[in-house]
C-alpha cells in the first residue's frame, strides 16, 4: 500500500456513525484494506459505501452476472486483490470453473481509443460483425454470459461501445431497460474499485498476478 492505513476503529466520535456504517455492510466480516484506505476521506468513504452497496445489494440483475462481469474488469485492469474475491464469488454462483479460465486467459478485442487494431489480438474495427467475437470465448459460456462479456471488454477498454455490441446485451437481459442500467453500473462501478485498487496498491496485490483459476477452487 503506497499509503499508511486509517485506523480499524474510529479516530473520534465523530467518525463513529460513518464506521458503523460500512461495518455493517461489511458484517461478518472486519472492514477490509479498501475501506480502510477510502477512510483517510470520510467523505469520499461513506459516498463510496453507499454507492457500492446500492450496486453490490439492491440491484435485479443476477448475482452470476455481476461477479462474471467483476471479474472480467479485474482481469482487463489487472487488479488482483478484485480478481481473487471476485471470481471466487462467479465459481460460487454457478459460473463453470472452464468457463472462468476463459475469462482470465482470452485477450480482449476492443482497444483503447486511439490504440493500435493491428494484429490479430487486436480483432476488427468497430461496427464489424467480429466486435463480439463469440466463437472466441469457447463453449463453456452461455449465450447471456458472452454478450455481457463483450460488453465489459467494450466498457472497460474501448469506453465507448459499439451498436452491435451494445444490442447483443440489451437482447440477451430481455430487452429490459432497469437490467441494461444496472449490469452498465456495475461494470462502470468495479473499474472504478479496480483503479482506485491498483493505483494505490491496496492490499499489496500490484506484481504478483493474477491467481489462476485451479488456485482459486484448492
Amino acid at each position: 500500500m503506497r499509503l499508511p492505513y486509517a485506523p480499524p476503529t474510529p479516530p473520534s466520535p465523530s467518525l463513529q456513525a460513518l464506521y458503523t456504517r460500512i461495518a455493517t455492510r461489511r458484517h461478518p466480516r472486519p472492514l477490509i484494506p479498501l475501506d480502510l484506505t477510502l477512510l483517510h476521506s470520510p467523505p469520499v468513504a461513506d459516498g463510496w459505501n453507499s454507492f457500492i452497496g446500492a450496486v453490490r445489494t439492491q440491484t435485479l440483475v443476477s448475482a452470476q452476472l455481476n461477479e462474471l462481469a467483476i471479474a472480467r474488469v479485474a482481469v482487463l485492469n489487472q487488479a488482483g486483490h478484485e480478481w481473487s474475491v471476485h471470481a471466487r464469488l462467479a465459481l460460487r454462483e454457478g459460473v463453470g470453473r472452464k468457463g472462468l479460465e476463459r475469462v482470465l486467459g482470452r485477450g480482449c478485442v476492443a482497444r483503447a481509443p486511439g490504440e493500435d487494431r493491428g494484429g490479430a489480438e487486436a480483432g476488427t474495427e468497430a461496427g464489424t460483425e467480429a466486435e463480439t467475437e463469440d466463437e472466441s470465448w469457447g463453449t463453456d459460456l452461455t449465450k447471456t454470459q458472452i454478450a455481457v462479456l463483450n460488453y465489459t471488454d467494450y466498457m472497460t477498454r474501448a469506453v465507448r461501445v459499439p451498436d452491435a455490441v451494445f444490442e447483443q446485451v440489451r437482447l440477451a437481459l430481455g430487452g429490459d431497460e432497469r437490467l441494461v442500467v444496472e449490469l452498465t453500473a456495475t461494470v462502470a462501478a468495479y473499474n472504478c474499485v479496480s483503479r482506485f485498487l491498483v493505483a494505490l496498491d491496496v492490499g499489496e496485490e500490484n506484481g504478483k498476478g493474477l491467481e489462476e483459476v485451479g488456485e482459486l477452487v484448492g
